[in-house]
């Protein structure tokens, strides 16, 4: 019963065995593969990534001419007030005189008539005054609407491009994203083929060290054998020599060889002067609401406008325009106070302590926030 019982238990343990499956480690040749799958899907992504990253620029000039348009548009529209409501109060002074002449003046005007071609042309004189005041007050109110709608036009077509933005925004933050996790996939893969192949390395020398014991062993035992047969054929015994390898002198640094080079510590730019007038100049705009377009200080601004603004106090002249901006200064790696933060579509001014002064977005004021950059310049 014992007999069966164990055969039983070593059949279960058997079974065991056999349906457990062992996963190899995936080879150096598959994991190599991986990594080139991946490292192609990155380079699909950052081509991906530019062109959306052209579509944001080429929208923040459209944004920027759009705005101008709309504060065109708003002072044209104020312009139209001011006249219509000119005319408004001439024609309200006009009425008022001829109510309380009894218009008087206009028949005295026709009764003064030296004859009837006279007569014709002051009856004619005083209708085109009132045509004139008519005319003109229509014209006002016409141009006045017709301001309004394409102010309102503007507005919608403002708004659209803003969405726009916003979902530019967000497909480069999906792309961002997803292009750091490829990247880690690949620098795991990077890992893993490092591993396997220091694995399939450390294999071979115990491989290479197995067969030169292997060798010896055989080599050792034929000497063996050789010296005993010579030693019963000479009636002597010999003892087999040893060889003892010299020891080897352990290699020490060449100390001509050159350490390397420490990496130079940034610089901290040039006339920090320059750059404090660049950062007074950035608060003295916080609060000043954000105006697409925008490049009147203390009234609107928008980001470049904010960048050019700044710069202009320290006597440095900028485009309107974030790109521009950038790609025209010196870039760096540390950003010190005064630099200008870029990332597609945006800048600001980099104050220090991980901080810039921007102006981001409609509907907010120029405020104070942590950095988000891809990049920065510097022009001082």
């Amino acid at each position: 019963m014992k007999r069966l019982g164990s055969a039983l238990l070593v059949t279960v343990l058997t079974c065991g065995m056999i349906v457990t499956p062992v996963l190899a480690e995936p080879s150096i040749d598959t994991l190599k593969k991986n990594k080139n799958e991946a490292q192609s899907e990155v380079n699909s992504l950052q081509k991906e990534l530019t062109e959306l990253m052209s579509k944001i620029s080429k929208l923040e000039g459209d944004l920027i001419a759009k705005g101008q348009e709309i504060t065109q548009a708003e002072e044209d529209l104020d312009a139209a007030q001011i006249k219509e409501e000119e005319q408004y109060e001439a024609m309200k002074l006009r009425i008022k005189f001829m109510y309380e002449e009894g218009d008087a003046s206009f028949i005295e005007t026709l009764v003064s008539a030296e004859n009837f071609s006279d007569l014709v042309n002051k009856a004619e004189y005083v209708q085109n005054v009132h045509s004139y005041d008519r005319n003109m007050l229509n014209e006002y109110v016409e141009t006045k609407k017709q301001v309004q709608e394409l102010k309102t036009t503007l507005e919608t077509e403002m708004s659209n491009l803003e969405s726009l933005q916003v979902e530019f925004e967000a497909q480069k933050d999906t792309l961002d994203t997803t292009i750091e996790n490829k990247k880690d996939e690949i620098s795991n893969l990077d890992e893993q083929i490092q591993i396997a192949v220091e694995k399939a390395a450390e294999e071979q020398r115990k491989r290479e060290e197995e067969a030169r014991k292997k060798a010896e062993e055989e080599r050792r035992a034929a000497e063996a054998r050789t010296q005993g047969g010579q030693g019963e054929s000479a009636g002597t015994t010999t003892s087999p020599t040893t060889n003892n390898p010299a020891p080897t002198t352990p290699t020490t640094p060449n100390p001509s060889t050159p350490s390397p080079s420490t990496p130079e510590a940034p610089t901290t730019g040039g006339n920090t002067a320059t750059a404090q007038k660049i950062v007074n100049a950035a608060y003295s705009q916080l609060g000043v609401p954000y105006v697409w377009g925008g490049s009147t200080p203390g009234k609107g601004l928008d980001c470049s406008g904010l960048v050019q603004y700044c710069h202009a106090v320290a006597g440095i002249s900028l485009p309107h325009y974030s790109e521009s901006q950038y790609a025209g200064g010196k870039k760096v790696s540390s950003p010190q106070p005064g630099d200008i933060c870029w990332k597609p579509g945006h800048v600001g001014i980099y104050i220090g302590n991980g901080q810039m002064i921007e102006a981001q977005r409609t509907g907010t004021n120029i405020m104070i926030s942590a950095v988000r950059a891809q990049g920065y310049a510097r022009y001082w």
